[in-house]
């Protein structure tokens, strides 16, 4: 189980950076291993399931790299539709480039770190990193699967390296 005082760290971020509310997620659990943190809900059930022996439970919520938090891809698509802040919406055009590996220079008035990526509005696609003017893909190629590409009209090459 993750500290009390990592899981007000953790959620505060998500309020402060992304506008998601803390409440969002007062009925899960937060369980730490090494560098990332799990996210379960808190059930009844769980009870019962506390005798077996389990090596990982929950959505993988968030990881350590470097000086940063990282929500994972995963968890900012089941939650990130919440995000009032450090969202930015972008076309299919726009998906193309990042896709690509090239950076979209944008004004977002932030200071640097992630941003959630929605695709016209609605849909959550993960995030971007905002440095200097420019945000970078974050999404894992794994994410850019070809069925869910070719939905969106979005065409890939096999060297795409978001």
């Amino acid at each position: 189980m993750a500290r009390e005082d990592e899981r007000r760290r953790l959620f505060s971020y998500l309020e402060k950076r992304f506008g998601i509310p803390e409440t969002l997620f007062d009925d899960y659990l937060l369980f730490r291993r090494k560098r990332s943190w799990h996210l379960l809900r808190d059930v009844p059930q769980l009870a019962t399931a506390s005798r077996l022996k389990v090596s990982k439970a929950g959505l993988r919520a968030f990881q350590e790299i470097g000086e940063f938090v990282k929500p994972t891809t995963r968890f900012i698509q089941i939650f990130g539709t919440a995000a009032t802040r450090a969202r930015l919406e972008i076309g299919k055009e726009q998906l193309q480039r990042l896709l690509e590996g090239q950076e979209l220079p944008v004004d977002l008035g932030l200071g640097t770190g992630y941003v959630v990526l929605t695709l016209g509005g609605h849909q959550v696609l993960g995030l971007g990193f905002f440095i200097d003017g420019n945000v970078r893909s974050q999404i894992p190629r794994k994410e850019l699967r070809q069925p869910m590409l070719r939905d969106l009209g979005v065409g890939v090459s096999k060297r795409t390296r978001a």
